[in-house]
């Protein structure tokens, strides 16, 4: 029985990145070994343990082979005779198929240094194809790595192209394209994961609300980048440079999803596409089994982001609707997202990238004047009931003029 450190741990120890987890895989052992030896069995799919004191997880040595459609359709052989260099074949991409011993000694067959060095993803073998989630982890990866200078190789881009072309990347699950995607929202350059499943055409069968606005045009006078998904991107990179949450940044990507559905003859106008996104938002969350949390900032945003823009403009009655919708007392965290995302939208055109927006500010003003209103007082104060709502709008209104000035 052998142990070996391997996949994300030695990657990131070799570029000096931060090691969060560690994973090991374990040669010439059984689950009886395992089990006797205090590890703890986890493994639904396949045999995994957790340490007995560490509870990190080793797997073992195994080999898979295609057996049926999409990423679950792998029948595995984890006996004690499977080999490391065995193991390693498995894996996806050669940075990801390096193993350390316990000496501190590299195992390398399959030349994940010399692409490390040459910031490459590179596949391990031509099994790639087998499994649709490798088109989705290398977007992710380059998500998080191509600010380090990374690309995809041209051979490992054509098998991407190949998963779908051949209909296997049409087996996703909805979750496992919600996990990947939330994992690219929380690294430095989520805009290569978008980037890299278009480029391989995965990005109009795994999210194609998203796709479909590329190749939009919108305004010129408005937005000199012209395309709505260049600048569905541009507001994604002014969100990463505003916040780290990844409800955020899918709020930004998300915002203009309507002007994908506005008809050819109507461009480069767009009139109701914040509504027609937040239906298609609430339908696509809904596919991809969402958090609600990071589904009702994503709705929020597309429907009402238009309307911060032009606050000053707005009516009052109108300006109270939009409180109303984004509940700043109740959701305090979420109403500074909300701006956050109304920001990004502003700055994410070409040119416009450090653009004041004192409209965020004339929106907190508003909802503090807002939350002022004292409607408990205003319920003990008026004998009427029928008219306790007629009253409480009022001085919201009322508080919402005298804070306009």
């Amino acid at each position: 029985m052998q142990t070996y450190l391997v996949g994300g741990a030695v990657r990131d120890a070799l570029l000096g990145l931060d090691v969060a987890d560690r994973d090991w895989v374990v040669v010439g052992a059984t689950p009886e070994i395992m089990t006797s030896s205090g590890f703890r069995a986890v493994g639904k799919d396949f045999p995994v343990f957790l340490h007995p004191d560490t509870h990190e997880e080793y797997a073992l040595a195994r080999t898979e082979r295609k057996s049926g459609t999409g990423y679950t359709g792998f029948s595995f052989n984890t006996s004690a005779d499977v080999t490391l260099e065995q193991d390693l074949s498995r894996r996806d991409i050669t940075i990801n198929a390096i193993a350390q011993d316990k000496k501190g000694d590299l195992i390398d067959p399959y030349g994940g240094r010399e692409d490390l060095e040459a910031r490459v993803l590179r596949h391990v073998s031509p099994a790639f194809v087998e499994d649709p989630v490798r088109v989705l982890r290398v977007a992710r990866f380059m998500a998080r790595f191509a600010p380090l200078g990374f690309a995809v190789a041209p051979e490992t881009m054509g098998l991407m192209r190949a998963v779908v072309t051949s209909g296997e990347v049409d087996h996703l699950v909805a979750e496992r394209v919600w996990q990947e995607l939330e994992g690219a929202l929380a690294a430095q350059s989520p805009r290569h994961f978008v980037t890299t499943l278009r480029e391989c055409g995965a990005l109009a069968r795994v999210l194609p609300e998203i796709d479909a606005v590329f190749g939009v045009p919108q305004p010129e006078q408005h937005h000199p980048e012209i395309d709505t998904g260049e600048h569905s991107l541009q507001v994604l990179e002014q969100a990463c440079r505003m916040s780290t949450g990844p409800d955020t940044r899918f709020a930004a990507l998300c915002h203009d999803l309507g002007k994908g559905t506005t008809p050819a003859d109507e461009w480069p106008s767009h009139h109701g596409h914040e509504q027609r996104g937040a239906d298609l938002l609430d339908t696509m969350t809904q596919r991809l089994r969402v958090p609600k949390r990071t589904r009702d900032l994503a709705i929020l945003s597309a429907r009402w982001h238009t309307h911060v823009h032009r606050v000053e403009e707005l009516r009052t009655a109108t300006l109270a609707k939009l409180l109303q919708a984004l509940d700043p007392a109740r959701r305090p965290e979420r109403f500074e997202a909300f701006l956050t995302v109304c920001e990004a939208d502003a700055r994410g055109r070409s040119g416009l990238q450090d653009s004041a927006y004192p409209q965020a500010d004339l929106m907190r003003k508003a909802a503090a004047a807002w939350q002022g209103v004292d409607a408990a007082a205003i319920v003990a104060s008026v004998s009427d009931k029928m008219k306790i709502p007629d009253a409480v709008r009022e001085a919201r209104f009322s508080a919402l003029r005298k804070a306009r000035g």
